[in-house]
């Protein structure tokens, strides 16, 4: 067997280069069903920020190539560890989970940094390669530089804690353990039920060690993505359930985006008149113009979507992992006999809610298979008629929302519609976390299968510009130039924007449209819903008069932060809207300009954080205390009491 003498560092990075996705997606354009196939590079490239831990083994072995192979592997700086993760999940989104990115930290503080991203990758169902560095598998120095200590288990160190946040999680304490455990980790990384964060633990030691190598690891390999076809009992038993139900309903997630499902849903929905409503990751499973698509469902869904799934007998999800956003914390489906076909392709998804109608497979397969034994089933056409009377009452709502006010401090909605209005149909729109993700899931209109990616499994403040950035690396790597435009609150700008310096030193092109209101806008409006007044919300100085945050902290002035100052510093080009009548036609202008230039451009608007979106008629379940000195929390103790006498187990 022909060998050859490499690191650990080395012959990982090599072998990742040589790893291939293969699958069968729909052809474009094509309305017959026909797929094609596609071969891409399942880690195209690697993050990396460098410490002790991983300097002189992955580091080394990425420069190696970089000398000697620039293109098998190339490398990309970072400025946060989270947010390489997070770039690679915005990736990964854009290729449909066929490739990502691996990331590489060093131990301690670059490693516990990752954590965040890889939560976010296993919540979301998104596939990241973390190459974790671990202190020293001899133990030749210990305690080293950034190590834990428990005197209970020496063992246990900062790696461990991927463990419960991973769906694959091995260390490499020798080198002969490399190639099984790569192997392993390939094989999660690329099954769509059970792909999330992987992680190789990597002590700083054995990075360096060298073993011989056998080159058929380092050959080509391909990875076929899985695509089960439904079993016919289950299958039987789906179909049966749907041609009795009066009132179906369908619930589209993230996995018919995934699965390339999108024209077959489209057609299942035609074929049947069976009415659709979306999760946040299944925004773009159906196009908002659809007459069959009622918009979102749940929490933050719109008020169509949530009068049908009220009424509904038959749930039918498409690929969703029912969130409590979802189910509208399981007040959405009201009626009294409703069933649920749960189509997914992780059994543990296609189980929930009791359902006994599960049908385990891929998304596009099983439509198909749906669509094929419900040939000749068509919903009554007073239910038909039912949901086209409020997709219509909804449409005309959400033109009232978005259009321009001519306030000084425009509303959210409008700001939506503002931004809406400047971008192309397919271009994409990136969202994680505060107000904005429930009035996008309710007012934005999605115009292309890509075009809308809200992180809300994990919903993580911080997400926006590393994710958003990470999307339009996808998609430059498969030759798209739309464009990709993140909103983002000035709460969650602050958190984490430190990839503006990535893309502004690559010369990326990305749209930032930060909202500016002065707090935590969202966590304000659900604060007064719980009796808390929005207490810790808002950005203000020191009361004069103790010192502290007053406890209203309304007492001190506003903060003289300049976050546009902030993106400026950083080398992007910036437009800071000031408040006036003419603000919300401004920043549709901008965000046309930026869309013609090169490079980040970072665009400021102040907004009124107490202009709220159309009621959608759902719930979320967020506990109130039971007692309280306050007539506040008193009162709202009192409607969350009846809110809750809505809540069914939903055992379907």
């Amino acid at each position: 067997m022909s060998t050859r003498r490499m690191t650990v560092g080395q012959a990982l990075i090599e072998f990742l280069a040589h790893q291939w996705t293969v699958d069968e997606v729909p052809v474009p354009g094509a309305d017959d069903g026909g797929t094609m196939t596609v071969r891409e590079r399942t880690v195209p490239a690697t993050f990396g920020i460098f410490g002790h831990g991983n300097v002189a083994g992955v580091g080394q072995a990425l420069l190696q190539y970089a000398a000697t192979d620039p293109g098998l592997m190339p490398y990309h700086q970072a400025r946060n560890e989270q947010a390489m993760v997070h770039q690679a999940v915005g990736y990964a989104r854009m290729h449909r989970r066929r490739a990502t990115y691996a990331c590489t930290a060093s131990v301690g503080p670059g490693a516990a940094n990752m954590l965040t991203g890889a939560a976010l990758a296993t919540a979301n169902r998104l596939p990241a390669l973390l190459l974790v560095s671990d202190t020293f598998a001899t133990r030749v120095a210990d305690p080293v530089l950034q190590q834990l200590e428990h005197p209970h288990d020496i063992g246990i160190q900062v790696s461990d804690a991927f463990r419960p946040l991973s769906r694959f999680f091995d260390r490499v304490q020798r080198p002969e353990q490399l190639f099984s455990i790569a192997l392993a980790a390939m094989r999660v990384l690329t099954d769509p039920a059970e792909t999330g964060a992987v992680t190789i633990a990597l002590p700083e030691d054995v990075q360096a060690e060298a073993l011989d190598v056998p080159e058929e690891f380092l050959a080509d390999r391909e990875w076929h993505v899985r695509r089960p076809l439904p079993e016919r009992g289950p299958l039987a038993r789906a179909v049966e359930a749907i041609r009795g139900a009066e009132r179906p309903f369908i619930v589209a997630g993230g996995g018919v985006i995934y699965s390339g499902a999108e024209d077959e849903l489209r057609r299942l929905a035609e074929a049947t008149g069976i009415p659709v409503g979306t999760t946040q990751a299944g925004g773009g499973a159906l196009l908002w113009d659809h007459p069959l698509n009622l918009g979102g469902v749940g929490a933050t869904g719109t008020a169509a979507a949530n009068a049908v799934a009220a009424q509904a007998d038959v749930i039918i999800g498409i690929g969703t992992r029912y969130s409590d956003f979802t189910t509208a914390s399981r007040t959405a489906f009201q009626d009294a006999a409703v069933r649920f076909v749960n189509l997914n392709v992780t059994s543990f998804d296609a189980y929930k809610h009791g359902s006994q109608l599960p049908l385990v497979a891929d998304a596009r397969e099983g439509i198909a298979a749906l669509r094929a034994g419900l040939a000749d089933f068509r919903v009554s056409e007073g239910f038909a008629a039912r949901a086209a009377s409020v997709k219509a009452e909804w449409d005309a709502v959400v033109d009232a929302a978005l259009a321009p006010t001519g306030a000084d401090l425009p509303g959210q909605p409008e700001v939506i519609g503002a931004v809406h209005a400047a971008m192309d149909p397919a271009d994409v729109i990136i969202q994680a976390a505060g107000s904005l993700p429930g009035d996008l899931q309710k007012l934005w209109r999605v115009r292309d299968p890509l075009g809308y990616h809200v992180e809300y499994a994990f919903s993580c403040m911080g997400y926006e510009i590393a994710g958003g950035l990470g999307a339009k690396r996808g998609l430059l790597a498969l030759g798209d130039d739309r464009d990709v435009v993140v909103m983002v609150g000035d709460g969650s700008y602050l958190m984490l924007n430190s990839e503006l310096v990535t893309a502004v030193a690559e010369g990326i092109k990305l749209i930032v449209v930060i909202v500016e209101n002065q707090g935590y806008a969202s966590i304000g409006h659900l604060s007064e819903t719980v009796g808390s007044q929005r207490f810790g919300t808002r950005y203000r100085t020191a009361d004069e008069a103790g010192g502290v945050p007053a406890p209203d902290l309304e007492r001190g002035g506003f903060l003289p932060v300049d976050l546009a100052a902030n993106a400026r510093s950083y080398g992007a080009t910036v437009v800071d809207i000031a408040p006036g009548p003419d603000s919300v036609a401004q920043l549709t202008n901008a965000v046309r300009a930026a869309k013609k230039a090169n490079g980040p451009t970072v665009i400021q608007i102040h907004n009124d954080p107490f202009v709220y979106a159309p009621e959608g008629n759902g719930w979320w379940d967020v506990p109130v205390a039971e007692v309280s000195t306050l007539d506040s929390t008193g009162t709202a103790r009192a409607e969350y009491l009846d809110q809750q006498k809505a809540q069914r187990p939903l055992l379907g």
